[in-house]
This record gives C-alpha cells, structure tokens and sequence, in this order.
C-alpha cells in the first residue's frame, strides 16, 4: 500500500485498523503497531477501557514457538519460573534471562501440550535468542515463529463480548487459555492482556482469517459498544505493568524490577542467568523500580526520553514513563532509583522537559487489577 514501507510487516488485521480510522503507528518486532485512531481525543479511548470494552491489533505480539522431545526441557532452561508448576492450557508471565541475570524479554508463556509451548513476546529479539540457545543445548528442540497473530480485548464488559463468541467455552480464569475455534478459524483464546481491566486475546492461529475474525469480534461487541483503540500506556502504568524497551532491558536484573517473585531460585532445575540472580539476591541490589507521584499541574511534556531524577541537588536514577492519570487525577509513572531512595512516601525530584518538579515515591500497582 502506497505510503507504507514494504519491508515492514503487516498483521492479518492490518487493513482493517485503517478502516478502523488508524492513522498513528509505533513499530514492534518488524511490524507496523497500531496507535491512534482518527482525531478522537485519546481520553476518550482511555475512559472506553476502563468503562466498556476495546479491540486492539496487536499482532506485533509474537510467538516463539518451542516444540519438539525435549520442549520442556530447553523452556524450562531458559525461562525463571518453575516450568513444572504449568499445567497444559495455562499461561504464565516468564521473564527470559541472560547469564548475568539481565532481562532478555518478559513473555507471557502459554503451555499448549507437554511439548508444545509458545512464548509470546514484546518487542526483542527473543527469537533470535532463543534459536541461539538452542545450537548448543544439546537437546532435541525446534524453534520458530508460527503463523499466530493475537487480538485483544480489554474491559470490564469484554467478558460479554467473548460469550457471545464462544459461549461457555470463553468463561476461563486469569492466565487460563483453551486451544478451539470459531465457525472454522483456528484460534488460542486466553485469559491475558496488557491492561489493568479483565481481559482476552484470542491469537489466530491462520492470517487468511485475520479479515473475517476482525468482523465478528466487531459485531459481537456491538451491543457492549466495542471501540478500535490502541494499547493504552496511561492503563498499563495504572496497573505497574512493565514495558520493554522502556521500563525493563538486558541492563536490568529482575530483583532490580520488583520480579523477584518470578525468578524461582529454589528449585533443582537450571535455568540461564540462575547462578547470576542467586547471587544477586543474597547481595542485594544498589537500586530499584518504583512508582512516583509528581506534583503540580498535568503532565503535558511528550515523554520522549527518560527524565532525570535527582535527591539534594545529586543524580540518584532516571523516571523511565510518566504521565496524567485520569482516573487518579495524578501525574503517575516510575523511576530507577538508587536503594536507598525506594521506600513510599520518599521525596525526589524529576527533571522535566518543561522544568524540576517534586515528587514522591508511590506503592505500586496506583490500580489493583480485577480478578
């Protein structure tokens, strides 16, 4: 299509989020990432959310897919939780480490069959690692990247809109997924998502059905007011999700991310970057991810690079997202910072675009997440 750069992947719902109106997009994994639609206000998209239900295109959400003998074997090397604790048709959330404990990727794992898992993935080159790890591991595994593409569907009615597509067979708990199909289109459906409200996704397991799942998804949610939006960065931080790229990387160990209780050290198995993380732990980190509170009026700066953040005139770490939280009525985000600064109700300073401005350390998640 004229205007867009051929070598960029395109999801199966590509051409249907531009009659959706999509006129921004980000970039993930190779793809194009629908981000804004039309010339709606974006508070509008953000109340629909957290009141109704909303259809995203997130196809630059890919798999890594791990099948073979020993599947279970190599993903539970490469991965720090306790792969044992997984039972077919759960998800897990299931940070990839490196031998030094950073974080490759922080996947959500779906355990499809005793050898079949898939590790879908933000945006990284956990394909790449993965297929590289597997050179030398001595095991009999096959890594690839399946035809799969994920839809998702966030908000508190959007259990209605998977019951009129599934029926009873859409009624699943947190982290659960149920491998069926609707009218023909093969299709993962789990009880995940990217926002601080009940939600799916339903990965489509063929690109020539990305059209057809589109419409129906549509027209089951028209009675609940469906709307075509983008993920919502101000939710996720509601909820102290974390964020590759922005949050989270291969400089940041996940005791340092507040995950430590994803890195399962106590067990017999192996894992990479195990021996790293222990080590780690028992020493304690120099510094930690938090929530802040900035004071004064909205937020209204593009948070286009990480703001410092000093203490007394001294640099003590960087705000690595900030924003306006509506529902809060708060300017919210979070920030790296030197340890002995992490505790609630610590006075900082953050260094915006615009000017310095006070603020504190907060709990997090601001928004505890539905069950």
């Amino acid at each position: 299509m004229s205007g867009y750069d051929y070598w960029i992947r395109k999801s199966p719902f590509f051409e249907a989020t531009l009659r959706a109106g999509c006129k921004r997009f980000s970039f993930a994994n190779h793809m194009y990432q629908p981000a804004g639609y039309g010339d709606g206000d974006p508070l509008e998209a953000y109340w629909q959310l957290v009141n109704g239900v909303t259809l995203w295109d997130v196809g630059t959400e890919r798999q890594v897919e791990v099948t073979g003998p020993d599947a279970f074997a190599f993903t539970n090397m490469l991965i720090t939780r306790d792969l044992h604790a997984c039972p077919i048709g759960r998800c897990r959330y299931a940070p990839v480490t490196a031998a030094d404990g950073g974080i490759v990727n922080d996947p959500v794992l779906l355990r499809l069959a005793d050898d079949h898992f898939w590790l879908s993935c933000s945006d990284s080159d956990l394909l790449l690692w993965a297929s590289g790890v597997a050179v030398n591991a001595g095991l009999d595994v096959r890594i690839g990247e399946p035809d799969v593409s994920p839809l998702q569907i966030q908000g508190p009615r959007s259990p209605e809109v998977i019951e009129a597509l599934f029926g009873g067979e859409g009624a699943l708990e947190p982290y659960q997924l149920v491998q069926t199909d609707l009218d023909g289109i093969p299709v993962v459906l789990s009880r995940t998502g990217w926002s601080a409200e009940i939600g799916f996704e339903i990965f489509l397991r063929d690109r020539r059905y990305g059209d057809d799942l589109w419409e129906r998804v549509l027209a089951a949610g028209a009675p609940a007011g469906i709307a075509v939006t983008g993920p919502s960065d101000v939710n996720r931080v509601e909820a102290g999700i974390l964020g590759y790229r922005s949050d989270i990387d291969l400089s940041t160990n996940p005791f340092e991310a507040g995950m430590g209780r994803l890195v399962d050290l106590d067990t017999a198995d192996d894992f990479i970057g195990k021996a790293a993380l222990t080590r780690i732990r028992d020493e304690g980190v120099t510094r930690s991810l938090v929530g802040i509170e900035i004071f004064g009026e909205q937020l209204t700066d593009p948070f286009l690079e990480r703001w410092p953040v000093s203490y007394g005139g001294r640099a003590i770490g960087e705000a690595t997202v900030a924003l306006h939280s509506p529902r809060l009525a708060r300017n919210i985000g979070y920030a790296m910072v030197a340890i002995e600064h992490v505790s609630p109700g610590s006075e900082i300073d953050v260094h915006t675009p615009s000017g310095e401005r006070a603020a504190v350390v907060a709990e997090l998640p601001f928004i505890r997440r539905p069950r």
